[in-house]
């Protein structure tokens, strides 16, 4: 599973591509994922994150100890 954040647990959404006829057929919502790298003071070494667009907003609010913090509590291997 790729395309999903690390930090917020934002995953894929699926729904129907309706057409002007009115037919559906299956897509893929798919989440703005991107690799981030981050300092991180604590441990003296940089940090990959795959992140969505909010979850690079939360990183900015929060700072990336906390991120980094969440992401541990959530089992994540970081």
């Amino acid at each position: 599973m790729s395309a999903h954040c690390q930090l917020t647990g934002a995953v894929p959404g699926f729904g129907n591509q309706i057409s002007h006829s009115h037919r559906r057929t299956p897509r893929r919502f798919d989440v703005n994922v991107q690799r981030k790298r981050y300092w991180l003071p604590s441990e003296g070494r940089h940090v990959r994150l795959r992140l969505s667009a909010k979850g690079i907003k939360t990183v900015d609010t929060i700072g990336i100890e906390a991120a980094v913090a969440r992401i541990r509590a959530r089992g994540v291997k970081v």
